[in-house]
């Protein structure tokens, strides 16, 4: 069994990997403050609440976009199981060729979901995150990695149209009845579903011209049930993506 942990802007995800099958998911805060025995003792609780014998891992990976939170929680994942971590990052073998301007800049989860989704649907594909930003990347038919758009997330979005404004409120994101909404409130959800599922399927279809052929689609974070609901083309979904992938990655590099 492997440990794998997915460090998120907004949710640090952990997972208990045996043989390809998750067993444990758990998400806790992000917090840049906490140190090294803050987090220990989160694990430590967390290992005991499920019953996972932290001494039982056989090794442990990680994937990171806040590097500010990666001292701590790696010093406390080496602490509470004895481990180094695998990080995700140059060195490590993903299968991937990356055609970008810059391979070194592309974030962790970005190649993560997409070593997950060549294994789940195959390439070419085009993976869609919406979790603190929406993220669309494409991996072409030679399973290259080919970059993508990244758009302000849809609550990040929305927060920041409440705090800008005297008269728009917080508002939860949920799809309403009807598309041309008659109420602030059924406006603004209106634009946060309704307006994020057009611009997927409007990236999609200009992804998919650009590279001259259509691709499979898959998307996972915290908001992607709901919106992708809403989506004219047909994406499936999936929440465990990126734990699939660090499975995937930890299989490549430790056969």
């Amino acid at each position: 069994m492997i440990l794998a942990i997915d460090v998120g802007n907004t949710n640090i995800v952990l997972g208990c990997i045996e043989d390809g099958k998750i067993l444990n998911i758990v998400r806790i805060h992000t917090d840049v403050n906490q140190t090294d025995a803050e987090y220990a003792v989160k694990l430590k609780q967390l290992f005991d609440l499920y019953g996972v014998d932290a001494a039982g891992f056989e090794g442990a990976i990680y994937s990171s976009v806040v590097p500010p939170v990666n001292r701590a929680m790696l010093a406390a994942v080496r602490a509470v199981t004895g481990l180094d971590c695998m990080v995700v990052g140059p060195g490590v073998k993903t299968g991937l060729n990356l055609r970008v301007d810059d391979p070194g800049t592309v974030a962790g989860d970005l190649v993560v979901g997409g070593v997950a989704a060549v294994h789940c649907v195959g390439a070419p594909v085009i993976v869609m995150d919406l979790g603190t930003a929406t993220t669309i990347t494409v991996i072409d038919k030679d399973g290259c990695f080919r970059g993508g758009a990244i758009l302000p997330g849809v609550k990040l979005g929305m927060a920041a149209l409440a705090s800008g404004t005297s008269l728009l409120p917080d508002i939860s994101i949920m799809a309403p009845k009807k598309v041309i909404g008659t109420n602030t409130v059924d406006c603004m959800r209106s634009a946060a579903v309704y307006g994020t599922a057009a611009a997927i399927d409007g990236m999609i279809d200009r992804m998919e011209e650009e590279l001259g052929y259509p691709c499979a689609h898959i998307a996972t974070g915290g908001l992607a049930q709901g919106i992708i609901a809403c989506c004219r083309h047909e994406i499936a979904c999936d929440d465990d993506l990126l734990l699939k992938g660090l499975w995937v990655l930890w299989e490549k590099n430790n056969k």
